[in-house]
């Protein structure tokens, strides 16, 4: 039984992960995105009474779902419709999420993870657990199938109407009251009552009809089974005055007699049943066979959803909301109050939006005011570029973007700063590793680079790496010091009355202050130090 509610046409994430995810993750802070998804909200009154504690399942999920991107429009198309089939069935999603976790947990705990151990065991012990297996799935697949049944689930996307569908024909009702009487029928074998249970639990004794042809000396040929059932007993000491009593009553029963009393029959009984057993098991388990990886696939695909369910909580917890983006050409990108999503997790707050329209732009260069949201405004980007490229929603009004299956980040790190010596060695040594592996149709995140030198010698080494790797046909976004690097690129294009290089700086008001919003306008050759100097320090006496 297939799921495919990750890809439509498959069940494994067969694509490549990103280039140096880790470096993706910890530039663009995802864990706090990985982390605000595995939390689910209690609200009351429209207002959010309690956080669940995080589930670490949906936090690797997510972590291993987003850092594989898609690459065409109608895979995530066909995600972003199960996600909007999820919000507004969201107990179902928990629901399958949840059934499938505690069907793991139980078989594990029935010896799914020690197989090799179980084989070597008791055949009985191995054929009780095989019957136990075998309710857990029965009940479990029954439950699921109520859940799509239900009258108030209302399903349109293609991969969750899909699979609603050929669930219901693997698993029929039919198939399923088939399997219930079989398993009630050999509910015996698995009676769990033990000597607590005198005079009140109620065990089940069986009743094997066998149909026979005699041979000579009286021996039996052509065994054919005809029923197999139960019925139930109160449960009494094997030894006990009452146990001696039923079984001397049934003794006296034409068609029944005891087996208390010779040991010989007793084992044979025994046998027999086990016999029995084993055969209507493993034809059970053959027809359970398709359904032994589907909990381990429902409840990955589910985490997922699950997940995307619960970070668009929280982003509507935030502000304004979400969207889904949409895909434009690879030298395109427009959006509309695009947020800096991690920033506003971390903070619980809303944080401050930018809007943009770049046409035809292979090349984007931000300079401006110091801490005027250069940063954050290149970590927004990156983190909806990701969201988009796995079939998630954004924190914006709108967003429209090119697919890039290979995404890079080089930010100048917090640890750079502490080092003696040898930081840009460091710097040039993971700008290699991209180089090597970027190609065309790539997207580059570059945020701060090189400024771990002088800002001559920083300039010239971003000048002639970009340049490169922009003939290369990869796009570029870049956050820079460096003036001399910026100014260069704009004397050189700003001649041209086409271009495919933007310039954008951090606004910043006659009086210094900062709107956090990127604007277009050409470098200038300042950061504004003074402002902060000013308001850390005070005023400059002249």
């Amino acid at each position: 039984m297939k799921v495919c509610l990750l890809y439509k046409d498959r069940e494994r994430l067969n694509e490549e992960t990103y280039y140096d995810a880790a470096s993706i993750i910890k530039d663009l802070g995802l864990k706090h995105l990985f982390l605000a998804s595995a939390k689910r909200l209690i609200f009351e009154n429209g207002e959010v009474k309690s956080v669940e504690k995080e589930d670490q399942y949906i936090m690797e999920t997510m972590r291993g779902v987003m850092m594989t991107p898609l690459s065409a429009w109608d895979e995530i198309r066909f995600r972003q419709e199960i996600i909007k089939d999820s919000v507004a069935n969201e107990e179902l999603i928990r629901s399958l999420y949840l059934i499938c976790g505690e069907v793991l947990r139980k078989w594990n705990g029935l010896g799914r993870g020690a197989r090799e151990k179980i084989n070597q065991s008791n055949p009985v012990t191995r054929l009780t657990a095989d019957i136990k297996v075998l309710h857990l799935f029965v009940e479990s697949l029954g439950r699921i199938r109520e859940l799509l049944q239900a009258e108030d689930v209302k399903l349109s996307s293609e991969g969750m109407v899909h699979f609603r569908d050929e669930f219901l024909k693997a698993f029929s009702e039919k198939r399923q009251e088939f399997m219930e009487s079989v398993l009630a029928d050999i509910s015996f074998y698995t009676d769990g009552s033990d000597e607590e249970d005198e005079g009140r639990n109620r065990v089940v004794r069986p009743r094997i009809v066998m149909e026979s042809g005699l041979e000579d000396g009286l021996k039996f040929s052509s065994l054919k089974l005809e029923e197999v059932s139960s019925r139930g007993e109160k449960f009494y000491k094997p030894g006990s005055a009452k146990y001696k009593i039923r079984e001397f009553v049934n003794s006296r029963v034409p068609d029944s007699f005891s087996t208390i009393n010779d040991s010989r029959v007793s084992d044979q009984t025994q046998i027999l049943e086990y016999g029995i057993v084993s055969y209507l098991v493993e034809e059970l388990k053959k027809e359970m066979e398709e359904f032994l990886t589907f909990f381990d696939r429902l409840r990955n695909q589910t985490a997922f959803y699950l997940g995307a369910v619960q970070l668009g909580a929280q982003m509507e917890r935030l502000g304004d909301g979400w969207c889904f983006p949409t895909v434009c050409d690879r030298r395109d990108l427009e959006f509309n109050d695009l947020k800096e999503l991690v920033m506003g997790l971390e903070r619980h707050v809303d944080v401050i939006g930018n809007t943009c329209s770049l046409k035809e732009k292979d090349l984007v260069i931000v300079t401006g005011a110091n801490q005027g949201g250069k940063s954050t405004f290149l970590r927004s980007i990156g983190i909806a570029q990701v969201m988009m490229q796995c079939g998630l929603m954004v924190m914006a009004r709108s967003y429209s973007a090119g697919i890039f299956p290979k995404i890079f980040v080089h930010f100048t790190r917090r640890e750079d700063s502490e080092m003696n010596s040898g930081r840009l060695d460091e710097e040039l040594k993971r700008m290699n590793g991209i180089v090597e592996n970027v190609g065309e149709g790539s997207l580059l995140l570059l945020n701060e680079s090189f400024a771990t030198t002088t800002e001559k010698e920083g300039s010239f080494i971003a000048y002639d790496i970009i340049s490169a790797l922009k003939e290369a046909g990869v796009r570029i976004l870049t956050v820079t010091h460096l003036l001399s690097f910026a100014r260069r690129v704009f004397e050189e294009t700003k001649e041209a009355s086409e271009t495919d290089v933007e310039f954008l700086t951090a606004e910043r008001k006659e009086d210094g202050r900062r709107t956090f919003r990127m604007i277009r306008h050409e470098p200038e050759l300042t950061s504004f130090g003074l402002d902060l100097y000013r308001e850390i320090v005070g005023e400059i006496d002249m």
